[in-house]
């Protein structure tokens, strides 16, 4: 594994891959953290006015519901009334009233933090995902549970005590918070102050407490290959190439399609090695990164405009109108 973000947090990845990746709890104190979400940045992100459920949710470890009503207000825009905008002096109001604010995919509206997990998810050729939690002291926002993804959190203000747990003891475990029956041990419990990053391998049980000030810290998750992710790559690789048509008409025609897709996937399917499959659940895990070129700014749009490529393409409305105007003028003349 070779990853220049990932050696910023935790030093020399080779030890790191070999010792704790997968395999156990670890905390790392890097020189420099680089988080770029804080809480500075969550105020400019009240100050927008723009964001909303379901970016933003409040939570407690006591498994009471908060509703979204609780932390957010309602505008009206163009004479309809919207609800989920976030409400800075309610959400302040139950921090102090012991609840956590969560922050989902961070990275889908926070420039900066998309850069980051792009920039992760390409090293290690995984779907990575950015929350953000603020919990006040002596207080918890999610009971013991297990996530379905390996987790580095990245203590940016505050302190939080950490315990985290032993991992699953079965292949088919359950996500989500730890069944009352359970008894895992404890493997590790540490104070994270700013600037500390921890790492939770997939599946180990966790919880966090929030200890002096209110503490805050990003939490970014790296997805890997599931059962569901590796039956799709299995259909991708035994319909590739493929040519049976998609709607065929009538019983034989059916007959026959289903006679060459079966031919075809075992063909296919004598080929295919497990590495081919675990090939093509990373490529399709990470397909997004490839598929979604960077759009013209407004900036380089304004530029286009002032070369005058628009100007072509504003003559082309004008045709359109003018048929348009034609057609009209036909239709209203015609007996």
């Amino acid at each position: 594994m070779e990853s220049p973000t990932l050696a910023n947090w935790v030093g020399n990845v080779e030890s790191f891959t070999s010792h704790q990746w997968q395999h156990e709890p670890a905390v790392f104190t890097p020189e420099t953290l680089g988080s770029p979400f804080d809480l500075d940045e969550l105020d400019s992100a009240f100050e927008s006015g723009l964001l909303r459920t379901p970016y933003l949710e409040m939570v407690r470890s006591n498994k009471v519901t908060v509703p979204a009503e609780a932390y957010t207000t309602s505008r009206l825009l163009n004479g309809t009334t919207h609800h989920g905008f976030a409400d800075r002096a309610k959400v302040v109001a139950l921090l102090r009233a012991g609840a956590t604010l969560l922050l989902r995919h961070v990275d889908q509206w926070h420039l900066p933090t998309a850069d980051l997990v792009t920039r992760l998810s390409g090293e290690l050729d995984r779907r990575v995902e950015a929350f953000f939690f603020v919990t006040p002291a002596d207080c918890q926002g999610l009971a013991t549970h297990r996530d379905d993804a390996d987790v580095f959190a990245l203590q940016v203000a505050g302190r939080k005590t950490w315990y985290v747990h032993g991992a699953p003891t079965t292949a088919d475990w359950s996500l989500g918070e730890l069944p009352d029956d359970e008894d895992s041990p404890q493997l590790l419990r540490s104070v994270l102050e700013p600037g500390h990053v921890l790492y939770i391998p997939r599946g180990f049980a966790h919880r966090a407490v929030g200890e002096a000030g209110l503490s805050a810290h990003l939490s970014l998750t790296i997805r890997d290959i599931s059962l569901a992710d590796l039956r799709t790559a299995l259909q991708q690789c035994l319909t590739e190439g493929l040519t049976v048509p998609a709607r065929p008409l009538g019983e034989a025609a059916i007959a026959e399609a289903a006679a060459a897709l079966l031919g075809h996937a075992r063909t296919k399917l004598a080929t295919i090695e497990p590495r081919d499959l675990l090939l093509a659940a990373q490529t399709a895990q990470t397909r997004h990164l490839a598929d979604a070129p960077r759009s013209q700014t407004f900036t380089e749009t304004a530029r286009d405009w002032e070369s005058g490529t628009p100007r072509t393409k504003r003559a082309g409305l004008g045709s359109v109108v003018r048929t348009w105007r034609r057609l009209r003028d036909a239709t209203d003349t015609a007996p």
